[in-house]
């Protein structure tokens, strides 16, 4: 197509400078305001909008063109810029002094009515959002997301450069290794009954890189679980993946640390003082409830475990004599919470999973609970202390075993904060969270898990552990956390094949079991594989936090829904039956007995 007008200008960067210039700007028409001999049109572009002036005076005809414009027609303005009256000055955007009285037009295309307002802070259902997505996405704050996005996609790939990392691309297409979420899989038309799987990580890829000799290795990738979703959860996600040889876990965190510090000045303009804080996994638990702690709030965990089993109390004593634990919260100033108000956290923290919640109101002139007949004076006094307690505290406690009790104190700590205004908006908390257990115990499977993946190195003085003390174990893992959310996470991982072999076997996995899955990579243990070590971070996630959002469909251009469908496109969708035959596979179809003509709910593949 010829475009008779050229831009020469955006609108929304149009300054004082460019003062009675000759000027051809293009974009979408955000509104228009006919005054009879005047109309003023809103032109709008990705850097802004500026106003446009045509007046009936200069051009009868062409003012009649401008009359049947609407809102989201596209076109392009030829004019000059002129300085608006005072009275007129818009404060709100950037080009508010200035106008551009129009001369010439040209009407790219024009627009139906769209059906929500192209403007910041709609109240729009998000799957009306989603199904228009490319109308969302010309709002402002959509266009600042994706602008934070492409700039730390930016600042990645120089930073890494600079160090001496590598861009490198592993495969899409791979084989299915099911350990953990489920995967994406794709079949095979020229090996009929074979399946190729969707990568949930480059992790293999990456370290068989480090084998190659690579030594430094990056990459901005595609990944996919077929896993249920949540607010900052997708079937398909970028990851920053990042693998080093020859390091240590100190060398990870202090170059994951330079990048950090370096995106947030060059994206966001702010500065991170580092070295960021370390801390076990075991002391964030202790103090917070959580492995991913929001530190931009006081509130810590409280233990009383020793007093309370020297009480009364059976609720307590039962729990202990279980290796239980009592664990408590000080809510301060919260002493006038009513009981229907207390009652409400008791069935809160039942739906968490632990029995129920036990509370001391302090007062002036002592305690309101309604198990101080359990406790001596004496007793409540030195609860009082242990949690640090003034005169209109709200002291809350939970009896269970030691990670129930603690992740359900975590879960209200955060729920309280929320409720009583006490986080921070404009603040940026860091820290490393490290030394993870290596595994955890599936009580339905009945098997051990790894914590974090199977290729995770144990610290070296806990091996002996691995059979007689598999959950004390710990891991060279460490997660790095953002206002409470884990924005990356890595490991130094296993280069030794009897170390790697003895981690299968307490997973459940026999020699031949690991072979079948993994044989590709315990190949190249018997070549000669470097230390080494890596850390991915969530992309999608740290560009939300970022940018401010609350979930991640915010900050991806084209996401999918909670229910993992895409309403633009309509995907997931039935295909045909040739291509069927093609992939040499058939479907069966089960469907709603109530309605005789219902749309397939499932697909059942058969070889």
């Amino acid at each position: 197509m010829h475009m008779r007008l050229k831009r020469t200008h955006y609108c929304g960067l149009i300054t004082e400078k460019d003062l009675d210039k000759k000027v051809v700007i293009a974009g979408w028409v955000q509104g228009k305001r006919d005054h009879g001999g005047l109309i003023f049109l809103d032109l709008r572009d990705r850097y802004g909008i500026v106003q446009v002036v045509f007046d009936f005076q200069g051009n009868a005809s062409f003012f009649k063109q401008a009359e049947k414009l609407r809102p989201e027609y596209v076109l392009a303005i030829k004019g000059t810029i002129k300085r608006r009256s005072p009275e007129t000055v818009n404060p709100n955007i950037a080009t508010g002094k200035l106008e551009v009285l129009a001369e010439d037009m040209e009407i790219y295309n024009s627009s139906l009515t769209p059906p929500f307002y192209i403007e910041d802070g709609i109240d729009t259902d998000e799957n009306l959002r989603l199904k228009y997505r490319f109308l969302d996405l010309r709002r402002f704050e959509m266009q600042r997301s994706l602008e934070i996005r492409h700039k730390t996609m930016m600042s990645v790939r120089r930073f890494l450069d600079e160090r001496g990392f590598w861009e490198i691309e592993t495969p899409m297409l791979t084989r299915s290794t099911p350990e953990g979420a489920r995967d994406f899989l794709v079949p095979s038309r020229t090996s009929p009954g074979s399946f190729f799987a969707l990568p949930q990580s480059p992790q293999l890829f990456k370290q068989l890189l480090m084998t190659s000799g690579v030594e430094k290795y990056f990459q901005i990738t595609r990944c996919f679980r077929d896993e249920d979703l949540r607010a900052d959860r997708q079937p398909e996600f970028t990851q920053i993946d990042i693998e080093m040889s020859f390091c240590t876990s100190r060398d990870v965190i202090i170059e994951t640390e330079e990048l950090v510090s370096c995106l947030f000045k060059e994206v966001l303009h702010k500065e991170i003082d580092i070295p960021l804080e370390i801390i076990t996994y075991k002391e964030a638990m202790e103090r917070f409830g959580s492995d991913k702690p929001d530190t931009r709030f006081d509130m810590e965990i409280g233990d009383i475990s020793e007093i309370a089993g020297e009480s009364e109390f059976r609720v307590f004593k039962n729990v202990l004599k279980k290796d239980g634990v009592v664990k408590g919260l000080n809510v301060r100033g919260c002493g006038h919470f009513s009981r229907k108000e207390l009652d409400d956290l008791t069935e809160l923290v039942k739906s968490w999973g632990t029995a129920g919640l036990a509370w001391i109101i302090l007062e002036e002139d002592g305690f309101r609970t309604p198990i101080s007949k359990f406790f001596t004076s004496s007793q409540l006094s030195a609860i009082k202390a242990r949690m640090q307690g003034k005169p209109g505290d709200l002291l809350l406690f939970v009896a269970d075993q030691w990670e129930v009790a603690l992740k359900v104190l975590g879960q209200l700590r955060i729920f309280l904060a929320k409720r009583l205004g006490l986080v921070p908006e404009n603040e940026d908390h860091f820290l490393w969270v490290v030394d993870f257990p290596l595994l955890a115990y599936d009580s339905e499977e009945k098997r051990y898990v790894a914590n974090h993946h199977p290729f995770t190195a144990p610290f070296t003085e806990d091996l002996d552990l691995l059979e007689k003390d598999p959950l004390a174990v710990r891991s060279q893992a460490y997660d790095l956390v953002y206002n409470g959310v884990e924005i990356a996470g890595g490991s130094i991982r296993v280069h030794k094949k009897e170390v790697q072999e003895k981690i299968f076997n307490m997973l459940g996995m026999n020699a031949a079991e690991a072979e079948e899955r993994f044989g590709f990579f315990l190949n190249a243990f018997e070549y000669g594989i470097p230390p080494h070590g890596g850390i991915a971070f969530g992309l999608d996630r740290l560009v939300m936090l970022m940018a401010g959002k609350k979930s991640i469909r915010d900050v991806i251009p084209f996401p999918k829904t909670a229910g993992g469908t895409c309403l633009l496109t309509g995907a997931p969708a039935p295909i045909l039956p040739k291509q069927l035959k093609e992939l040499h596979i058939s479907t069966s179809l089960r469907k709603n007995k109530k309605e005789k003509s219902a749309a397939p709910d499932s697909f059942t593949k058969n070889t």
